[in-house]
Formats: C-alpha cells, structure tokens, sequence
C-alpha cells in the first residue's frame, strides 16, 4: 500500500489533486461527551455558568472546519458549502454530530472530524467546573459520499 502523504523518499508532501475531477462530497462524523447526568442536563439546558454550550460548541466546530487546513498540515484547503453541527443526548452521553460539504478536489472528511472534536472540547470547556472527569472519545467518521474511492458508511450499509 503506497501512502498518499508521502514521496517516494518517504517525505512529507501534500497530495496533488490537480487532476482529480471536482464532485459533490459530504461527511459526516461524530464525536461523544461522557459525564455525570447532572452535567449532561446542565449543558443540555442551557444551565452553565459560562452560558449557552450548545450553541457555543456548535459555532466554535463550524469555525474549526473552517480552519482545518490550518490545523492539520497536510490538508488543502477547501471551499465548504455548508458545515452542521448536531448534539443531543445519546444513552447518558453527549453526542456531536458534524456534517461537511464541498464541491471539489478532495474530500471533507478532515473538516468534519476537526468540527466534531472541537465541539466536543468547547462542550468539556464550558463545563469542566461542574465534571472534571469527563471524557471524549468514539471521534469517528460515519460516512462520507463522493470522490474517486467511493462511498463509505462505518457501519456497512450503502451511503
């Protein structure tokens, strides 16, 4: 398997998508808060010192998409059509949903990941005085649509 980051010599390049032909692409990955029930109600209405944390997270991992070429050092950077961010309670935990979409060269699945991680880290931000012990985890992607390689969905079904 060659990977695509690097050069023959083994360093690391930014992938040349000149040639690849510009198509609609979607992601979609998620992210999850686990915490105390009491936290997890306090977020969810709006009960925090520090204010409104869903709509802060969901802000704060639009504008992470946004900057995800910044962040990660060999993303391009990509003109998105729309970002969403969704979270809602999920069997005693928080779940961030982050959707990315593009026509373009590449796809989205950086952009929806960086939306879902950083929404999730504002989440434990606004409420790390309430639960220290919170804890991320399950950052993955869901699906994505669009591009040379295909479509994917982590649980199998046709995206």
């Amino acid at each position: 398997m060659t990977l695509t980051h690097l050069n023959a010599r083994g360093e690391a390049r930014i992938v040349d998508i000149g040639d690849k032909a510009a198509t609609r692409r979607r992601a979609v990955a998620e992210a999850r808060l686990t915490a105390t029930p009491e936290t997890i109600a306090a977020i969810l209405g709006g009960a925090l010192k520090k204010g409104d944390a869903i709509a802060v997270a969901r802000v704060a991992g639009i504008m992470a998409a946004k900057r995800t070429s910044d962040l990660i050092p060999l993303c391009h950077p990509i003109a998105l059509s729309t970002v969403t961010v969704d979270i809602g309670e999920d069997r005693g935990a928080l779940l961030i949903t982050a959707t990315a979409e593009t026509t373009g060269q590449t796809g989205v699945e950086m952009e929806a990941l960086t939306a879902a991680s950083v929404a999730a880290l504002t989440l434990y931000d606004m409420a790390k005085a309430m639960d220290r012990g919170m804890r991320i985890d399950g950052i993955s992607v869901v699906e994505k649509t669009g591009g040379k390689s295909g479509d994917y969905r982590r649980d199998g079904a046709p995206a």
